[in-house]
């Protein structure tokens, strides 16, 4: 067996597809939206596999257990191979409860919103990601 490399946190976040950037996957380790063993850990950190990762995308939690670590970025067919999603059905549940719900929704005919109306909208829009 080849001699396992060090992989950091936010590489591989992002090799697995749960972040889009790297640097999203860095922005939330430095939230400390990303933990490890009940500690939220900084974007260099070295994983290894069987950890547990939590990483908090408000109102969900998903929890991934880490089956191999992976440096470059992969396919969504291969990603089950790196990782097992341990999330619970109730945690999933509010994700889909989010989708469903429209923030800002304005009636048909009342026109588009003012711009005090769209700053209202998207200070609502921020308090729920936020939290």
């Amino acid at each position: 067996m080849p001699e396992q490399e060090n992989i950091r946190v936010d590489k591989f976040l992002w090799a697995v597809r749960i972040y889009k950037t790297r640097s999203m996957a860095s922005e939330a380790c430095r939230r400390g939206r990303i933990i490890i063993n009940n500690t939220p850990v900084k974007p260099s950190r070295i994983i290894s596999g069987n950890e547990i990762i939590a990483v908090k995308k408000p109102p969900v939690t998903h929890t991934y257990r880490i089956l191999e670590p992976i440096q470059n970025r992969i396919s969504a067919k291969l990603v089950t191979r790196y990782i097992e999603d341990l999330t619970t059905e109730e945690e999933k549940a509010k994700s889909s409860f989010t989708k469903s719900v429209i923030f800002g929704f304005r009636p048909r005919g009342y026109g588009r919103p003012t711009k005090k109306e769209r700053r209202s909208i998207d200070r609502l829009n921020e308090e729920m990601t936020n939290h």
